[in-house]
C-alpha cells in the first residue's frame, strides 16, 4: 500500500483506526515524513491523539518498529494530550537531539502535563551522562535546568516532583539535599517521588527510610517502596515484601514480588517459589518472572550450601 493510502486512512476519523496500517509508517524517511507533516495540520485533533496514543502502545509491544520520526513531530503539536504522548513514545530515543526539545518545553510550555513529560522525559539522559554515555556539558545542562525546576517556588507541583525523580540518579552535589528535602515536603505527591528518587539515587543510605514506607497507608507510596527496595536490593526489606504480597492492591503486591526477584536471598526465593505455586494467576506469573530474573542475574549463587542449611 502507498503511503498516499496510508495516509488518508489515519486522516479518515471516520474509519476505525487500524494498527496494521500504523505499522506501514515505522521508519520513514525524510521525504516521507514531510509528507505526513503536511498531512498532519489537516487531521482532526481527537485523531491525532488515537494514533499517536495508538503508535505508543505498539512501540511498547514490538521492539522493531520506529515512530521517532512522527514522535518527533507530535512534540510540535499544538494540543497537549498528543505533545505529552509523544514524549512517552519516545522513551528509547536516546538522541542527543531530543534533549534541545525537552528543555525547550520543560522551561516554556504552557502545559503542566507536558512540562511534567518533559522533566521525566530528560530522566533517562541525566543517567546516561552518569554513565558517561552523553556529552558532559549536556548532561550538566540538564541537572542544571532541573534544578532551576526544582527550586521554583512557583513552578507546579507535579512538574516539580517529576524533576526530583529526573535529577536523583545525578552524582552531582546537592542530590541528596534534594531528595531529603522533597521527603520533607507536606504533598504526599512529592513525598512519594522522594521515595522512588531514593531508589533511582543507588543510595543505600535511604534503606531505613525505604523500608518504612513499606507499611505506609498509601498504596502508591508502598508500591514505590517496594519497587526502591528492589532497586537498591536491600535484603533487610524482604520481610516487609514478603507481608506486602498479601496487600489488598494488585500493583503493590507485585512490584514487591518483582522487588524480591532482584534482592535475592534465601528468604526471598523461598516466598516466590511458594507463590509460583499460588492459584492466583496474577501472582503465580509475577513469581516466575521474579525467578526468571533472579536466575538470570546469577541469583543462583546465592542458594545456600546443604550445610549451612542444616
Amino acid at each position: 500500500m502507498s503511503l498516499e493510502r496510508v495516509l488518508d486512512h489515519i486522516s479518515d476519523e471516520h474509519t476505525s483506526l487500524l494498527p496494521s496500517k500504523l505499522h506501514m509508517l515505522s521508519a520513514l524517511g525524510r521525504e516521507e515524513t514531510e509528507l505526513l507533516a503536511d498531512r498532519w495540520r489537516l487531521i482532526g485533533v481527537a485523531r491525532r491523539r488515537q494514533i499517536i496514543r495508538t503508535m505508543v502502545e505498539i512501540a511498547e509491544a514490538d521492539f522493531a518498529v520506529d515512530f521517532n520520526s512522527i514522535l518527533r513531530l507530535g512534540l510540535q503539536d499544538e494540543d497537549e494530550e498528543v505533545r505529552t504522548d509523544a514524549i512517552d513514545g519516545l522513551w528509547e530515543d536516546e538522541s542527543p537531539t531530543l534533549v534541545d526539545s525537552l528543555l525547550r518545553m520543560l522551561s516554556t510550555d504552557p502545559s503542566i502535563m507536558v512540562r511534567a513529560a518533559a522533566a521525566t522525559g530528560l530522566g533517562r539522559f541525566v543517567l546516561l551522562a552518569e554513565l558517561e554515555e552523553l556529552d558532559e556539558e549536556l548532561g550538566c545542562r540538564i541537572v542544571k535546568a532541573l534544578r532551576e525546576v526544582i527550586e521554583d517556588p512557583h513552578e507546579a507541583l507535579e512538574v516539580r516532583r517529576r524533576a526530583v525523580e529526573a535529577i536523583s540518579s545525578s552524582g552531582e552535589e546537592g542530590i541528596k539535599e534534594i531528595i531529603q528535602e522533597a521527603y520533607r515536603h507536606p504533598a504526599e505527591r512529592m513525598r512519594i517521588s522522594a521515595t522512588f528518587s531514593m531508589g533511582r539515587s543507588s543510595d543505600p543510605d535511604w534503606g531505613p527510610n525505604i523500608v518504612t514506607e513499606l507499611d505506609s497507608p498509601s498504596p502508591e507510596m508502598r508500591f514505590e517502596a517496594a519497587r526502591a527496595c528492589g532497586e537498591l536490593q536491600l535484603k533487610e526489606a524482604v520481610p516487609g515484601l514478603i507481608r506486602l504480597i498479601a496487600d489488598l492492591d494488585r500493583e503493590v503486591q507485585q512490584s514487591a514480588i518483582y522487588a524480591m526477584g532482584q534482592i535475592g536471598g534465601r528468604e526471598a526465593r523461598r516466598a516466590l517459589q511458594l507463590c509460583s505455586e499460588s492459584d492466583d494467576e496474577v501472582i503465580a506469573a509475577a513469581a516466575n518472572q521474579a525467578l526468571s530474573e533472579l536466575e538470570f542475574t546469577g541469583g543462583i549463587f546465592d542458594m545456600p550450601l546443604r550445610e549451612e542449611e542444616d
